[in-house]
């Protein structure tokens, strides 16, 4: 794995001139922020050595370099899955790549069910803490010290700052933001009314299939994080709805606006 990583760079280094210094990694649906670029350079998944190719409707497969709100940025248009069939390694080797490529900062986008009955299908929920549904850990196997140690703390997966900044944020551009826990689960099922019923009742105020691995390999190589998620669908007791992914991409479509305007807000503040 790790000379795949480090062909993987050199490759991207080859073609480009350009360090980025924050990452950005767009979920279902929310894509369309890299029109907000200056883009600089764009490369497509399939033609990166060792990159997985994204499969799902909605995740362009495109790593773009550029500019967005004055800073270097190289953004993941679409990202991987475990419920796709790779393995967490494989899901999480672009942001071992991003780190080897100068990052030192990891924004997160990802539409998510919501579970709190303060949330509204349309509300953006800034992450402050996930629990770990995969039944696994894309940090299981050989430990390689050139990323992180052995053991690392994950009591600030979420960088308090950050998140203090975009509330404050918010708050000055009249967005309802809300703030809540993240539960990762495998997918690819929705979830079903016990299954909400439990995860809401361990602490969770939102669930998807996303971001999780994405942020313990992040902090595990000591990238400072922040995550934001869309709430596209209500798995609210009483109140769950069914849903279909193509409405989870238009609700997720719909909250972008607000979205793109607090990150690229938040980015000037990195």
């Amino acid at each position: 794995m790790l000379e795949k990583i480090k062909e993987t760079t050199q490759f991207i280094q080859r073609q480009i001139a350009f360090q980025p210094e924050i990452g950005i990694i767009l979920g279902t649906g929310l894509g369309g922020l890299v029109s907000e670029m200056e883009i600089l350079h764009q490369i497509k998944y399939k033609d990166i050595p060792n990159f997985p190719v994204s499969t799902v409707e909605g995740h362009h497969g495109n790593l773009i370099f550029g500019k967005l709100a004055n800073k270097k940025v190289v953004a993941m248009q679409g990202r991987f899955h475990y419920y796709e069939g790779y393995s967490m390694q494989e899901i999480t080797l672009p942001v071992r790549v991003l780190k080897m490529l100068g990052i030192n900062q990891l924004i997160v986008s990802n539409a998510s069910g919501g579970m709190n009955p303060d949330f509204e299908v349309g509300d953006l929920m800034i992450i402050n803490d996930h629990i770990n549904l995969f039944g696994t850990n894309p940090l299981i196997g050989k430990n390689y010290e050139e990323f992180g140690p052995r053991f690392p703390d994950m009591s600030q997966a979420y960088d308090h700052n950050l998140i203090k900044i975009a509330v404050g944020l918010a708050k000055e551009m009249n967005i309802d933001i809300k703030q809540g826990v993240y539960a990762g689960v495998t997918g690819p099922t929705f979830e079903t009314p016990a299954e909400y019923n439990y995860i809401r009742s361990i602490g969770a105020d939102a669930v998807g299939m996303s971001t999780v691995p994405e942020v313990i390999v992040a902090r595990h190589m000591n990238l400072t994080c922040f995550a934001i998620s869309v709430i596209t669908d209500s798995g609210v007791p009483g109140h769950i709805v069914e849903i279909t992914h193509e409405e989870v991409q238009q609700i997720a479509a719909k909250s972008e606006p607000k979205m793109a305007e607090l990150i690229k807000k938040l980015l000037m503040k990195m």
